[in-house]
This record gives structure tokens, C-alpha cells and sequence, in this order.
């Protein structure tokens, strides 16, 4: 399976994200010269439409959410002449077969699937691909979150895809590994001599790992109710960033090696119990307040009732292993925060002996010695800053230490290239068959088997979610569960 998908089959073509990421991301694969002049892109979905009408709405989508300067008339006429458009509902073999052959003689140069569809439709979908005769060795399908609600269903969903394709087909998307940033935490880990000596128990106190969205339900109310945050966001992207952080250095950069170190760190994830849930969890739902200053309303009022989803989460995790054992990693995530960001923070443990006063406390006769802490921006800005000590200038005999950063913007560093969208990576990585920024069967179980003691561990303790007034960083209960500790968020 080496050689470029030839075709391109999208199935909920006409949702929110083929119009806001896909499509922006196959035209700018066009345009950079990164798809064959006879590439074909069948968008498929319930709807009867003509193949005119669905390219029409496609430029629209392009002309909104591209930048205006990457819109090209001309790239886009040679794009939408690419385009082809088939209404299949899954289980209607008659509109399977016509799909089929719409596809005829293009097969044997390659067929990548990508369902973005609600998961229940993911394996009549295939079986409806199978019964058509368009599944063959050089078929693969790529499948978008969610994979199940829990460890039971994820296997239910995997089994029904399992059934048709082999592994080596099978592409399950976390836009989050698509993004720049986060592949460059395998670039400073593991091509910088500096960093993989420290990254350890020896060297590094604890790691925080925060996405905060400002947004609340914003038309997800059918799929976020019942869900909540801890599925929607820890599950999937935040632990794919832990098993980066925490994985131990791959033997090579391949597929199979890295998604292999990465396994094994996500099954070292302390499981949760009705215990300790009380003291390493919070729970929290947005109520009405400010953010960014707009008066928005209350998760609840959103609904429309009252609702135990919790819309915010914090979780003190361990890894147990003999890399980062007694080291605490610290996420939290939630909706209606102050800002918008995801950010990793590496705070490292101080000096063993400070020679610069006594304790390197601030006070009389301190020196201000704070620990170094590495910042790595994913969004919105995405950069890179670790926090240094240096001397102040001056001609005072005792030295007196200030923190400065080390800053690295990506943005700056690269402002000649364009920032690209995360789905660019993913669908061009699809189309070659490499598995590297994709998750695998084993990784989506090893990440449900532990959420899913967290939710047991909640249900079995009757945690239900603490309010928190919208634009605050959730729950006071999230503030004192890092600052038992003796640290606290980064904000």
C-alpha cells in the first residue's frame, strides 16, 4: 500500500466540517501542486444533488473559509473540475452500486474512504463499500472521533470496521496530531541533544496540559449533552499530546514504532477509582457571566434544562513507569473560559543546591531562583519558550537572579511559509497510506479503559459537576487541586 490514492470519497460531504477544513485542505493540496491532474473527489451524503449544484457549494465554502488571498479563481475552476457529487444513504445498495460505477476503472489505482459521519453509520457505510466491490487491498478508510462512548462500544464500532479492512487500512483521525506543534514535540524531544537526558523523573516536577475553548454548545447540542468534556477532549487529543510527552524514544520514525512507544505509556495511565477520583478529579458546568467581554448564558439555559454533562474537567494523572514515576500531569480542558488556548507546560524540578542564597527564596538575602519551565504553544499562537535564570545587571557584590524566556515563534521563525490547516497533513498522509499521525486500535482502547474508570469512578461517588461562571478557568476545586501540590496553572 505505497502507492497515492488516484480517488477521493468523502462521505457526509455537505456537514461542517467537509465545508470549514476538508475541502479548504484538498484545494490547498491542489494548489501547492501536491494532487495528480486526474485526481477524483466524489463528495457523497443524503441529499439528491447535481454535480453542478454541489461544486457550487463547495466554491462558496472555499471562497469563506479560505484566506482571501489563497482564493484563486483559476485553481478553483481545476478544482471543482475534480469534483463529482452521489447521494447514498447507508443500506440503499442501489445508490452503493451506482457509486460503484462512478468509480469504475479507477480502483486498482486506490480509493481512500473518509466517513465524516456520525459513528453508528461507520460500518453499514463499509458493509454498504464491501457489498459494491469497491473495498480491495488498495481501499483505505479513515474514520473522524468519535470511536464509541466507552471501551465496550469503541470495540463495537471497531469490530464492524475491523470485519472489512485490516489494520494497515485503517486511518482513525485526531485532527490534534495533524497540527505543527504538535508534531514538532517529537522534533524537540527526540532531534535535540539537550532535552531527552531530562525528560524524566529526575529532572522534571510535573506537566500541565490545558485546552480552553471560549465557545459553549455552539449547535453541538444533540452530540454534547451526555457526552461532556472528558470524552469529547481528554479522551481523543489530550491524551494523544500525555502518550507524546510521556512515550519512550521509538527505534524509528515509522508507524508501527511510534504508535508502539505510544501504547505503552498510555496503558502505564493510573487507573481512577471512587477514591481517588474525590482527590485527583474535578467536574465543573458553566453558568451565566462574561467572557472576553460578552454576557453569555449558562450551559443549562443553552440546553434548555437542567443537565449533569460536565462542560469542564480537571484530572491529576500518573504514569507508572520507571520514566516518570511520582510525576503528576495536570489537564484540564473546558468550554466558556477566558481565553482560547492549548498549551503544554514542562516544569522542571529547581537546582539540587542553589549556591546563589540561601534556598533561592525571594526575601532578604534571596536571589529570586525560580525552576526552569519549558511553555509549548499549540494554539492559537503556536511557539515555543522555556524560562531561564540569569544574572541581573549591576554592580551589586551579591548576585541577583531574574527569570527570562528563551522564545521561539514558530510564526516568526517560518514567516515565509504558510501555516498550514491540520487536515492538509492528515488527508495528504491518507492518501499515501501513512499510519505514523493516525491512532490505532489499540491506542483508542488503552484511552477508553481509562476514562472509563474516571466515569465509573465519578458515578460510583455520586460526583456530580461544581458551577463555575462563565469566563473563569472552571471550578475553585481546579485551582486547589494543583495547588495541594505547592504549584499552580499556568494562565
Amino acid at each position: 500500500m505505497t502507492e497515492p490514492s488516484a480517488t477521493f470519497l468523502l462521505f457526509g460531504a455537505t456537514g461542517d466540517l467537509a465545508r470549514r477544513m476538508i475541502f479548504p485542505s484538498l484545494y490547498n493540496l491542489l494548489s501547492d501542486g501536491l494532487l495528480p491532474d486526474d485526481f477524483l473527489i466524489i463528495g457523497s451524503a443524503r441529499s439528491d444533488m447535481t454535480d453542478d449544484a454541489f461544486r457550487a457549494e463547495i466554491d462558496a465554502a472555499l471562497r469563506q473559509f479560505l484566506p482571501a488571498d489563497r482564493y484563486d479563481a483559476d485553481i478553483a475552476t481545476r478544482f471543482a473540475a475534480m469534483i463529482r457529487y452521489q447521494a447514498v444513504e447507508a443500506g440503499n445498495a442501489g445508490q452503493f452500486a451506482t457509486l460503484a460505477d462512478r468509480i469504475d476503472g479507477r480502483l486498482e489505482r486506490g480509493l481512500s474512504v473518509y466517513l465524516s459521519t456520525p459513528p453508528s453509520l461507520f460500518a453499514p457505510t463499509a458493509q454498504g463499500l464491501s457489498d459494491a466491490g469497491l473495498i480491495t487491498p488498495t481501499t483505505r478508510i479513515a474514520m473522524e472521533k468519535p470511536i464509541g462512548k466507552d471501551l465496550v462500544s469503541s470495540r463495537q464500532v471497531n469490530d464492524g470496521i475491523g470485519h472489512l479492512f485490516v489494520e494497515e487500512q485503517i486511518f482513525r483521525v485526531d485532527h490534534y496530531l495533524g497540527k505543527e506543534t504538535v508534531q514538532n514535540l517529537l522534533a524537540l524531544r527526540f532531534g535535540n541533544v539537550m532535552f531527552e537526558p531530562l525528560w524524566n523523573a529526575t529532572a522534571i516536577d510535573h506537566v500541565q496540559i490545558t485546552v480552553g475553548e471560549t465557545v459553549g454548545l455552539e449547535g453541538r447540542v444533540s452530540y454534547y449533552d451526555g457526552v461532556g468534556a472528558l470524552r469529547d477532549m481528554v479522551q481523543n487529543h489530550m491524551l494523544q499530546i500525555l502518550s507524546i510527552i510521556a512515550m519512550e524514544p521509538p527505534a524509528r520514525m515509522d508507524p508501527t514504532a511510534v504508535r508502539d512507544e505510544k501504547v505503552k505509556a498510555l496503558r502505564s495511565l493510573r487507573a481512577m477509582t471512587a477514591e481517588t477520583v474525590k482527590s485527583h478529579s474535578v467536574r465543573g458546568q458553566y453558568t451565566p457571566g462574561a467572557v472576553q467581554g460578552q454576557i453569555v448564558t449558562g450551559y443549562a439555559d443553552e440546553l434548555g434544562q437542567s443537565s449533569d454533562t460536565e462542560t469542564f474537567v480537571a484530572l491529576k494523572a500518573f504514569v507508572d513507569n520507571w520514566r516518570w514515576q511520582g510525576v503528576p500531569f495536570y489537564l484540564r480542558t473546558g468550554k466558556r473560559m477566558p481565553t482560547r488556548q492549548s498549551e503544554i507546560v514542562i516544569q522542571f524540578k529547581p537546582v539540587r543546591h542553589s549556591i546563589f542564597g540561601r534556598d533561592g527564596q525571594h526575601g532578604a538575602g534571596g536571589t529570586g531562583l525560580e525552576p526552569n519551565t519549558l511553555v509549548i504553544r499549540l494554539q492559537p499562537e503556536e511557539y515555543i519558550r522555556l524560562q531561564i535564570m540569569t544574572k541581573r545587571p549591576g554592580l551589586e557584590r551579591q548576585v541577583h537572579l531574574e527569570e527570562v524566556t528563551l522564545d521561539v515563534s514558530l510564526t516568526a521563525a517560518f514567516a515565509g511559509q504558510r501555516r498550514r490547516i491540520a487536515y492538509e497533513r492528515l488527508i495528504l498522509d491518507l492518501l499515501a497510506g501513512d499510519q505514523t499521525l493516525f491512532v490505532r486500535r489499540d491506542e483508542v482502547e488503552a484511552q477508553w479503559a481509562w476514562i472509563d474508570s474516571i466515569i465509573d469512578g465519578w458515578k460510583e461517588a455520586h460526583m456530580k459537576p461544581a458551577a463555575y461562571s462563565s469566563g473563569n478557568w472552571g471550578p475553585s476545586a481546579a485551582i486547589a487541586l494543583i495547588e495541594r501540590d505547592g504549584a499552580s496553572w499556568h494562565d
